[in-house]
């Protein structure tokens, strides 16, 4: 299934294992391409492996900052719901950094991890925006770094979040994931047709 991965345009050409490298991330599954292989040779040996759990991992760090928030973003709805009603301050905040990316946008995605509440698993949203750079936020904390792979790291728990809500379609719901990050980066939204009518 070559063509599921292929047409990736928003992912870095960098092979697969520099970016890991990058992230401090590595994979589980012991893998046959050379170290030289692109992102999307990875993939197409991670899938033929059944290998989940790392397709979501090196997607994660492949997908560029905004493209890899609003892949979390989507997971984190995929929980609380759509509309207005249901999102969180940290799903707002990051949501909104998305639409357009500022200080000041990424400043209110890192505040409204202070006043979250402590089961508020879109936190993992806002804390993919504060790391977005590599870094530990505007201003200042634009001085020092981030965690290596601080955004991926959360960008990937808040998926693995919303897979533990689904115990029902486990298995449908993370080739759901995969597709979804593979539709964003191609330059997609990410969003199944019945979801189109919003956040």
């Amino acid at each position: 299934m070559a063509g599921r991965f292929s047409k990736l345009t928003k992912i870095p050409t960098d092979p697969a294992a520099k970016l890991l490298a990058q992230g401090n991330v590595k994979l589980e599954t012991q893998l046959d391409a050379p170290a030289s292989a692109s992102v999307e040779a990875v993939l197409i040996e991670l899938d033929a492996k059944g290998a989940n759990v790392d397709l979501l991992r090196l997607l994660s760090i492949a997908l560029p900052p905004r493209e890899r928030v609003w892949w979390a973003c989507l997971a984190a709805r995929d929980i609380v719901g759509l509309g207005v009603e249901n999102e969180t301050p940290s799903l707002k905040t990051a949501e909104a950094w998305v639409f357009r990316p500022s200080d000041e946008a990424r400043d209110s995605a890192i505040a409204s991890m202070e006043h979250a509440d402590k089961d508020d698993v879109t936190v993992h949203c806002a804390m993919a925006v504060m790391y977005c750079d590599g870094t530990l936020g505007t201003g200042d904390m634009a001085q020092l770094p981030a965690p290596p792979g601080g955004s991926s790291i959360a960008a990937f728990a808040m998926n693995v979040e919303a897979i533990s809500t689904r115990t029902d379609d486990f298995d449908a719901y993370i080739q759901e994931l995969i597709d979804r990050a593979v539709d964003i980066g191609r330059g997609g939204n990410g969003k199944r047709k019945e979801q189109e009518g919003g956040t």
